[in-house]
């Protein structure tokens, strides 16, 4: 889960960010559960308005008179937020499942980095993703401020009388959330509601986290950046050749190599540049983009200094290669054995790469 403290003016994406490890399973701020099946629903005020969005997709602009009569579960996120797409899953089920009983379900994209806020990424994203239902691209922060919101995913359940009932904040509890649904579709008068939960099993960055990841989100730009270990220091804004240190220790990153270190991203400054990373999870992912419009990036991962063969990930090849096509989360490693403490490197073969947030799973 990913929270945004202290939001003032501009959606400026090098906030008081924190990132709450684990399943942020007994996430604050539910309303109190009566049963372990049937949370009690509290009223949280009315729903704002969602005139904030600079578009909509799949959908022409919906608002709360539109919605009225309906049960409607808002979903914050963003595209590269590992988080925000582990749920996703269980999300595009819900609008699938409920969809012919009274529920909307609109997915809020609130961008983190600076390329999600451009329409053109958000619309690629959504489709690539197969997300069908409407989608508010929240690029100026109006909706999120409205709801008051601080976390990346949160959902917000909203009666057919246009109150807030429910929200969650973080991964997991999803049998909860559906539980939620169900009870606010009943309480508006559908009937026939399947009362079964919905049974999915995401691939690829969508796929459950396991249960031993040791390593924390990572981000690279010196705005956010911890735990570097190049003995050079990180150099802010100029060009910089690092070296790697002999010994990485468990959570600890480095360049090799000449880069440019931005606020929220390093971008190799000749081909061969290289990030080398000690992590503990069975997923490595790193928010890779285009530092401009050209080519695609070509890179090549190792483990421990070998290709990754069958502990590549779903944007790697077994021989540790990949492109960088467009701005989005990349799995560059799956390990399919015994989770350890291994050794990552990414190798840039090209320039014009920009790598921002390595995350794990």
């Amino acid at each position: 889960m990913r929270t945004l403290k202290d939001f003032v003016l501009f959606p400026i994406l090098f906030g008081a960010f924190f990132v709450v490890a684990g399943l942020v399973a007994g996430a604050t701020h539910r309303t109190p559960a009566a049963s372990k099946n049937y949370p009690m629903l509290a009223d949280e005020g009315a729903m704002p308005e969602l005139d904030g969005a600079i578009g909509w997709l799949n959908s022409a602009p919906l608002n709360r008179k539109s919605l009225r009569g309906k049960v409607v579960l808002v979903d914050f996120w963003t595209f590269t937020c590992i988080n925000s797409l582990r749920p996703l899953p269980y999300v595009k089920s819900w609008a699938a499942k409920y969809k012919d009983v009274g529920l909307v379900v609109i997915g809020a994209h609130t961008p983190e980095f600076s390329f999600e806020k451009e329409k053109v990424n958000v619309e690629n994203a959504v489709r690539d993703l197969h997300v069908i239902y409407p989608v508010a691209i929240d690029s100026d922060y109006k909706i999120w401020q409205a709801f008051h919101n601080e976390y990346w995913p949160a959902q917000y359940l909203i009666d057919g009388k246009g109150r807030i009932r429910f929200h969650h904040f973080g991964e997991q509890e999803y049998d909860e959330i559906e539980r939620v649904i169900q009870e606010l579709l009943k309480e508006n008068g559908a009937t026939g509601v399947d009362t079964n939960l919905v049974s999915v099993s995401g691939e690829g960055v969508e796929a459950a986290p396991s249960r031993d990841d040791r390593s924390p989100e990572t981000y690279v730009g010196y705005g956010r950046a911890e735990n570097f270990a190049s003995p050079e220091g990180l150099a802010h804004d100029s060009t910089r050749t690092y070296s790697s240190p002999t010994r990485l220790f468990l959570n600890q990153w480095a360049l090799s190599g000449s880069w440019k270190i931005g606020e929220e991203s390093a971008v190799p400054q000749a081909p061969g540049g290289k990030i080398l990373f000690r992590f503990h999870s069975r997923d490595l992912h790193l928010v890779l983009s285009l530092a401009k419009n050209g080519a695609p990036v070509r890179f090549r991962v190792a483990l421990d200094g070998a290709q990754p063969g069958d502990n590549h990930g779903s944007d790697t090849a077994p021989d540790g290669t990949g492109e960088i096509r467009e701005p989005r989360l990349y799995q560059l490693i799956r390990q399919k054995g015994p989770i350890r403490e291994r050794t990552f490197e990414i190798e840039f073969l090209d320039t014009n790469a920009q790598a921002l947030d390595f995350t794990f799973g």
